[in-house]
């Protein structure tokens, strides 16, 4: 009985809070051709709709959405099995979405490039050099220049 006091079943018209999630997962994706910068594109399920789409994006992560546009890829059939049968992968449905006016998004630089500054090639090779002298007074001379990790 304890059970029913802290944890109270739910009851029609209880005004309680709930929180339902959806069926769909939705992928953010980096789009292949240069998209302007109030568009987003997504891939989505097949039996997702755009109002579906839209109705995600504005309730559950409250992004505005002026426009959604979708097309179906088709997964390609080319190739074959050690049976030589073809295999095609799955269809999948891309979403467009333009968000509101004023609303702009870039994709995040997961892998920014390093510039190469002369004063860090210098203590690359600082670092080389040293490297190479602890080689030089660790080997012995009885090797006849095959490393030492070699195990002779």
């Amino acid at each position: 009985m304890a059970r029913n006091v802290l944890y109270p079943l739910y009851q029609v018209g209880s005004p309680q809070l709930r929180v339902f999630r959806t069926n769909f997962f939705v992928q953010l994706v980096r789009p292949g051709t240069a998209q302007p910068e109030d568009t987003v594109q997504f891939r989505i399920p097949m039996e997702m709709t755009r109002v579906d789409l839209r109705n995600y994006l504005e309730r559950i992560y409250s992004v505005p959405v002026a426009a959604v546009r979708t097309r179906v890829q088709h997964g390609s059939n080319r190739k074959r099995d050690h049976r030589n049968v073809r295999v095609k992968k799955p269809d999948y449905k891309v979403a467009y979405v333009q968000l509101a006016h004023g609303q702009t998004f870039t994709f995040p630089d997961l892998f920014p490039e390093k510039k190469q500054s002369p004063e860090d090639e210098d203590g690359l090779q600082a670092l080389l050099e040293e490297q190479r002298q602890r080689q030089k007074q660790h080997q012995d001379p009885r090797q006849g220049g095959v490393p030492q990790w070699f195990g002779l």
